[in-house]
């Protein structure tokens, strides 16, 4: 696929999801304070976690049931030289970075 097919095909799957999302009752999107809230914490990494990898660009997929409430497990499959494909597993530590009472926590589904 070319590129142009490859971002058309994403934005589809993308509008999908979000649809999906919001006919199940889950907000697909942070409240504006859960995003100040998060670039203060972006701002404060520590030298630990800068060592992470955003993957936030890749077509994500959940594992969860298609009623769950909490889409806290994701897959997504890429390929690789050679015609092989890497699978990689996303599992959520929100308690890592968001202690109760903050607005992040607030848009959080536990």
């Amino acid at each position: 696929m070319g590129n142009i097919n490859d971002r058309q095909h994403r934005s589809r799957l993308q509008q999908i999801a979000r649809r999906a999302m919001l006919a199940r009752g889950l907000l697909p999107d942070f409240s504006a304070q859960a995003i100040a809230e998060l670039d203060e914490i972006h701002s404060n990494i520590s030298k630990a976690e800068e060592a992470i990898r955003d993957l936030r660009n890749l077509l994500w997929c959940s594992i969860d049931n298609d009623d769950s409430n909490d889409l806290d497990q994701l897959t997504v499959a890429e390929e690789i030289p050679g015609g092989a494909v890497k699978i990689l597993v996303a599992i959520a530590d929100v308690f890592h970075s968001i202690c109760k009472g903050p607005p992040a926590f607030d848009d959080a589904v536990f």
